[in-house]
């Protein structure tokens, strides 16, 4: 009679045991210590796990493990699921935009409400060129001159609404809109969300005050993603929903209404993604997807800067989400983003960087991260993901940490 050769070992178990063996060598740990630092477990019961002789398929040891080795779940096992927090970690904020802050912190335009000053004349053709500059700005995250410019130009637009001839009203709120549609998109950036959902707000009332319902399409999409910033994943979900069923149902849409369209699936994207629901979020990248195909060009309607190429950024954003690091490293090398502004670049590098790491690629990933700073720091700097990122490798690291990743844990308070 032979001998029993016993259960063969799955390969993803002996993948799994190899990655908590070497973690564990990072640290410094025998099996000893660290079935130590886990309940009820033994140095035996370790070393079957390392050999993959006893699986690991709960959730809850799997995290045990994970937090005695200092990393995520999702380092010991790409397939677990993605923790889902009520909200986002509060960031670091730079004070760039600290004078904007002030300006939306009550009426911006007293004076000309209460007529305790003279009216000064209205200049639409100049007011358009500074919100045209405001948003050139904002796409180069360059927040210390955009905090600069609202401390004059949003007073000046409030008293405009409040002053011009009627029949120049709408163009004047149509220009105040933007205005602080530009502002809720770089307080976002720079991770302010309550400040964002505030310019948000006043971007919506004052598009539907222009007669631009399009506009308030668009002020919802920077609504969206304030919510998602504040952790409010299900207001977030149900303002995007409202604003794609009424574009919907209008019928035909024209050229900037498609923009609108695309760019609120990525937002319902992004929303799904970040609730861990993966069949979800891939349905909205399809519809978005769809949508760039019947435009058929990248265009910057409503400063959306939505197209075919925006479309596989925010794919490779989704699948980084979802923990799917391997198709966002894939579909990142077909993206050539040259031509879309230092924001967006920034964003696919801080994207492709955050896959690199969960793929413990940490010498791609560092790149990545360091060429992002360069194009847009305060993405890079004030961006929860990445503080996680940049703390998990330099973790994994051990006492050889590479002295860029270090660096760069610094200047994102990773370790704090």
């Amino acid at each position: 009679m032979s001998k029993s050769r016993g259960r063969e070992v799955e390969p993803r178990d002996r993948a799994f045991g190899k990655r908590v063996a070497d973690l564990r060598r990072a640290r410094g740990l025998t099996q000893q210590q660290l079935a130590a630092l886990l309940s009820n477990r033994t140095s035996g019961w370790m070393s079957q796990v390392e050999r993959g002789i006893q699986p690991v398929r709960r959730m809850d040891v799997l995290q045990e493990i994970a937090a005695a080795l200092g990393v995520s779940a999702q380092t010991l096992n790409p397939d677990a699921p993605l923790p889902a927090p009520a909200a986002e970690p509060v960031p670091v904020l730079s004070n760039d935009l600290d004078a904007a802050r002030e300006v939306i912190a009550g009426h911006p335009a007293l004076n000309a409400l209460l007529g305790t000053e003279p009216a000064a004349p209205v200049d639409l053709e100049a007011l358009t060129a500074q919100v045209d500059e405001m948003w050139e700005q904002t796409h180069q995250a360059a927040h210390p001159v955009v905090s600069d410019m609202v401390t004059e130009l949003i007073p000046k637009l409030e008293q405009a609404v409040r002053t011009v001839a009627e029949q120049d009203r709408p163009q004047a709120y149509g220009l105040l809109s933007n205005a602080y549609q530009a502002l809720a998109a770089a307080f976002a950036r720079q991770g302010d969300a309550r400040a964002a959902w505030v310019a948000a707000d006043r971007a919506i009332t004052t598009a539907e005050l222009a007669g631009d319902a399009l506009l308030v399409c668009a002020g919802v999409f920077r609504m969206v993603h304030a919510f998602v910033r504040l952790g409010d994943k299900q207001e977030a979900e149900r303002a995007a929903r409202t604003a794609i069923q009424a574009l919907e149902q209008r019928g035909s849409l024209p050229p900037e209404g498609l923009s609108v369209l695309g760019s609120l699936h990525l937002a319902k994207a992004l929303v799904h993604a970040r609730q861990s629901q993966r069949a979800e979020a891939r349905e909205e990248i399809g519809k978005a997807r769809r949508v760039a195909e019947q435009l058929g060009e990248d265009r910057n309607d409503y400063h959306l800067e939505f197209g075919p190429t925006n479309v596989a950024i925010q794919a490779v954003s989704t699948a980084v989400e979802l923990g799917d690091a391997g198709e966002a490293i894939d579909v990142a090398q077909t993206i050539d983003a040259e031509d879309l502004s230092p924001e967006r670049q920034g964003r696919l590098l801080m994207d492709l960087g955050r896959a690199y790491a969960q793929r413990r690629q940490t010498s791609d990933a560092v790149d990545c991260l360091l060429r992002a700073e360069r194009l847009s720091p305060d993405l890079v700097q004030n961006h929860a993901a990445v503080r996680a990122a940049v703390k998990e490798m330099v973790l994994v690291s051990g006492p050889n940490v590479p002295t860029d990743l270090m660096d760069l844990a610094d200047r994102t308070n990773a370790m704090e």
